[in-house]
């Protein structure tokens, strides 16, 4: 079946598979967070973006294969309620951006700042730090070598606009600009975005609409 990016809360997950890389999507908790569970295809090595909530749910997702790694991209509660269980159960390495880590109560095993490599198997992700929905926030870039890029958001960048900078107008012109800068500058139109709530969507649906998100200040 065709990947969509449409998932709900009980429901099944949706996976996207790439030549080097499946992505399976899965909706969990109360906010209806988006977690994301990547497959190296040569290696079958896995990682785990976004331990949100429902360890059950995650867990029985991942397999008995297991994660190598899990990345939270942020340090709001609920992208993390289910980390503490999932590398009790996984033994999983954590990441978090550098200025976020002391937000999370799961200790981060690897702390990364903008331009690092987190690996899966052999495949490679970029960090993109994205200051502005919180100090840390991090997206992360797969530039597949057979097709167009991929960015896993976080709550920065979403189907219509930026993340909630909560009113304060010096932490949106932050996260504008650096969604500007290091997503929709240096990044194709065709590049497939996985934010951390909701339906999945493209550069090229968002581009014509920076405008408007810079005139109404979110």
């Amino acid at each position: 079946m065709t990947y969509s990016g449409r998932v709900t809360v009980g429901g099944p997950a949706d996976v996207h598979e790439l030549k080097d890389l499946m992505i399976t999507k899965v909706a969990v908790g109360p906010m209806d967070n988006n977690a994301y569970l990547l497959r190296c295809r040569a290696t079958d090595e896995q990682l785990l973006i976004d331990a949100a909530n429902d360890a059950e749910t995650l867990l029985g997702t991942i397999g008995d294969d297991g994660i190598a790694s899990v990345v939270t991209t942020h340090r709001h509660g609920d992208h993390w309620q289910a980390l503490a269980e999932v590398v009790a159960a996984t033994g999983a390495r954590t990441h978090a951006g550098r200025e976020d880590a002391e937000g999370i109560p799961v200790p981060t095993d690897v702390p990364v700042d903008d331009g690092d490599v987190i690996r899966v198997g052999r495949v490679e992700l970029t960090v993109r730090h994205l200051v502005g929905h919180t100090p840390g926030s991090i997206a992360l870039v797969y530039d597949d070598p057979h097709g167009h890029p991929h960015v896993f958001t976080g709550d920065c960048l979403f189907p219509g606009g930026v993340g909630n900078t909560h009113k304060d107008p010096k932490a949106f012109a932050s996260l504008i600009h650096d969604v500007e800068t290091k997503i929709f500058d240096v990044l194709p139109d065709e590049t497939w975005v996985y934010p951390g709530h909701g339906n999945d969507t493209t550069l090229g649906t968002e581009r014509p609409h920076l405008p408007e998100w810079h005139a109404r200040g979110w």
